[in-house]
């Protein structure tokens, strides 16, 4: 089968053109910023290009590149599979909190979000604890962003900065979206600090040589939570194939909800004594992965009856139609 045939030749032409140019821009205050990939991490790798990375990395001291959503989907991918197959040594992890998200994990409506509650928040850090301790697994430093909402109370901040340090964790309260650069100046020195003060190498949680059933299982138990993973009859027919064929050498990317640890979206907090699902494995063979797919996630949008992709077009010139601003 031809791109013509699904009627997409000239999308796929179009987005070729720029495809291995990282797209430099600014932030309002003059930071420069990398562009280039960036698929959403509950249904692949969601990181930016290793190309990009290596840019940045020679035009700065300093690199942040987000890998999201949340550790347990775009951070663990990003040392297990980009960081590995790019030879990076990442040293600090910021992981980014809020408040809201922390009251949500601790059982409140959304509806209820606005209500100040810092007791709630503090209770609410079991699930933000356990990614901490993961990133830990990698033998990486770790500080915690508490990102600011205009609906957050003081209170609320100081509650959870404090239990926070109580135990032990790098916090700094970061309020960029009202005040820009000064909002993050404390997170900032911080990470800063952290990072120079780092001395050994990031390690990745498990051995791309291992099988696939145990690569599955120690990303499912170490960094979800899971007791055991359930293979439905498609996937072990994939597993089949995949060590026949020769890729069970390969790392995974789990595609995963976003809004669990587990693959039950509905598991807030910190799940435990659940079983992780894998109904499928897709072999992206040419971006050198396996893709074990869990519980109901959808890999794909809804589209339209009629893409927008069909109507785009490049002439012999190189000038993109059809694509609305």
């Amino acid at each position: 089968m031809a791109a013509g045939d699904l009627k997409v030749e000239g999308a796929v032409t179009s987005l070729l053109k720029y495809a291995l140019l990282p797209n430099l821009v600014q932030t309002t205050e003059g930071v420069p910023a990398i562009l280039h990939g960036g698929p959403f991490a509950n249904i692949a790798q969601g990181t930016n290009s290793i190309m990009a990375t290596d840019l940045a990395l020679k035009l700065s001291d300093f690199v942040v590149t987000e890998a999201g959503f949340g550790f347990d989907l775009g951070a663990e991918k990003f040392f297990d599979i980009v960081a590995r197959y790019g030879e990076l040594n990442p040293k600090v992890v910021v992981l980014v909190a809020t408040v809201r998200a922390l009251k949500y994990h601790a059982g409140v409506a959304r509806e209820d979000l606005n209500i100040p509650n810092p007791r709630l928040a503090v209770l609410g850090l079991a699930n933000l604890r356990k990614h901490y301790e993961n990133i830990a697994k990698f033998g990486v430093e770790c500080i915690i962003a508490l990102n600011r909402f205009s609906s957050d109370t003081d209170d609320e901040i100081k509650a959870v900065v404090e239990a926070c340090e109580n135990e032990g964790m790098n916090i700094a309260p970061a309020d960029i979206f009202e005040h820009g650069g000064e909002g993050g100046l404390e997170l900032a020195e911080k990470t800063v600090r952290l990072a120079e003060s780092v001395k050994t190498a990031y390690r990745p949680l498990y051995d791309w040589n291992s099988p696939v059933e145990d690569k599955i299982f120690t990303v499912a138990s170490e960094i979800y939570g899971a007791v055991s993973v359930d293979y439905q009859p498609l996937a072990k027919r994939n597993l089949d194939l995949i060590k026949r064929f020769g890729y069970d050498k390969l790392p995974v990317c789990i595609a995963k909800t976003q809004q669990s640890l587990s693959d039950n979206p509905a598991l807030l907090g910190l799940p435990s004594d659940f079983i992780v699902t894998v109904r499928e494995i897709k072999i992206a063979s040419g971006a050198g992965f396996l893709i074990p797919i869990t519980g109901e996630i959808l890999r794909m949008p809804g589209l339209s009856r009629v893409p927008a992709a069909y109507g785009i077009t490049i002439d012999d010139d190189g000038n993109i139609t059809g694509i609305s601003g």
